[in-house]
């Protein structure tokens, strides 16, 4: 095995296994993302290298400056490829649909189970990411009607905690 040969190797084996250490860290380590020069651009780009370059020395008979530099080349646009094609639609999607009881507050929903006084009724809110049904109670212990409009003023061991509302006209 050639000297070359080796270094693309074990660069291959090291990038991979620091690329599996980031993917299982990358939320603990967020903020060094700075547009094209963060973590995962530059160990793709790495591994790129040392994958194309093993493999063009192992496949053909190519001197070794020109297995470096068609790696390179390679290497390149598919970090480009990976970059624009993948990581850039990847952070502008939405990041999550997951929502907090505590980010429902001041939100509007519908009483689909009567709230009586001093109990507890069912309550659905309307989010971009669909319907979501809650347990509620009157802020103030009062009785809510079927099919009344509800703003949730607080959240109390779960329990939504509303009033009815009456929109400005």
């Amino acid at each position: 095995m050639r000297k070359i040969e080796q270094i693309f190797l074990y660069g291959l084996i090291v990038i991979g296994l620091i690329t599996i250490l980031y993917v299982l860290f990358a939320d603990a380590i967020e903020g060094i993302d700075t547009g094209i020069l963060n973590p995962t651009t530059i160990l793709s780009f790495l591994l790129f290298i040392c994958a194309s370059g093993f493999i063009l020395l192992k496949s053909t008979n190519w001197n070794e400056q020109i297995v470096i530099i068609v790696a390179l080349i390679t290497s390149s646009l598919l970090t480009f490829l990976l970059y624009f094609f993948v990581l850039v639609p990847m952070a502008s999607a939405e990041v999550s649909t997951a929502y907090t009881n505590e980010s429902l507050q001041g939100q509007v929903g519908r009483v689909i189970v009567p709230i009586p006084t001093n109990g507890f009724g069912e309550i659905v809110i309307e989010t971009v990411n669909g319907l979501i049904s809650k347990r509620a109670a009157g802020y103030d212990n009062e009785e809510i009607d079927y099919d009344k409009q509800v703003l949730i003023i607080d959240i109390n061991n779960g329990t939504f905690l509303v009033k009815e509302y009456v929109p400005l006209t």
